[in-house]
């Protein structure tokens, strides 16, 4: 689902000229903010399957505003030898069996969100991925397991680092779980919708994007004020 950019915040006149901000390359330190979400059939990702997978690469504008960039998901099949939690399938509302699923094995799955991150990468001339997540080392933490199972060789994230949404909506807002922290970004939240890896990733961009754009568009101008 392609996600429109967000409203301007004034209106520039054509002949204006546009101010200075940081490209995308140089804004994260090289890195490009891919949102990711992930469900799962427990919390422990040495033993519990991966069973989605959604991604959204950040995008900058014309003036510098991040947006949400084209969703990338996937349904996955449990690895053989990982296990899944019955309570987890209650929370998420998953039904491995369900003849529409269309799940993939691990590495196709991988492969599937991980390519249009890599392109997005090279669009923006960034130098790796970092992932950001609501809690975002339960969401990185599952993506490294699967990747070292399945023997993906080319994971575009970085290893360790990661931008979490729950401390910048504690800062930001006050708050620190997504439902709240979405709504008090001024956005809709569908607790029925919730616990889908496409909803929740689509609903942490959303956040993400609102929370920085807030933010001078050059860091050092902020902590210089």
């Amino acid at each position: 689902m392609q996600v429109s950019p967000p409203t301007r915040h004034e209106h520039v006149e054509p002949s204006a000229p546009r101010p200075a901000f940081t490209p995308m390359a140089q804004r994260f330190r090289g890195f490009l903010p891919v949102v990711v979400d992930v469900e799962t059939g427990g919390f422990d990702c040495t033993r519990h399957a991966l069973l989605e997978i959604a991604a959204v690469p950040v995008e900058m504008d014309e003036n510098g505003l991040l947006y949400p960039g084209q969703t990338a998901s996937a349904h996955v099949i449990p690895a053989e030898g990982t296990e899944i939690d019955p309570k987890s399938l209650e929370v998420t509302g998953i039904v491995l069996d369900h003849p529409f699923r269309l799940a993939k094995p691990e590495r196709e799955a991988l492969e599937h969100v991980f390519a249009p991150v890599r392109a997005a990468m090279k669009k923006y001339h960034c130098q790796r991925a970092i992932l950001v997540g609501h809690n975002a080392h339960f969401d990185l933490n599952f993506v490294n397991a699967t990747v070292a199972r399945s023997g993906h060789k080319r994971n575009p994230f970085h290893p360790f680092s990661v931008f979490d949404t729950v401390t910048l909506a504690g800062v930001a807002y006050g708050q620190t779980v997504l439902a709240r922290s979405v709504q008090a970004a001024g956005f809709d939240w569908d607790a029925n919708e919730a616990h889908s890896a496409v909803y929740d990733t689509e609903q942490t961009a959303r956040l993400f994007c609102k929370i920085v754009n807030a933010w001078p568009s050059s860091p050092l101008g902020a902590l210089s004020r």
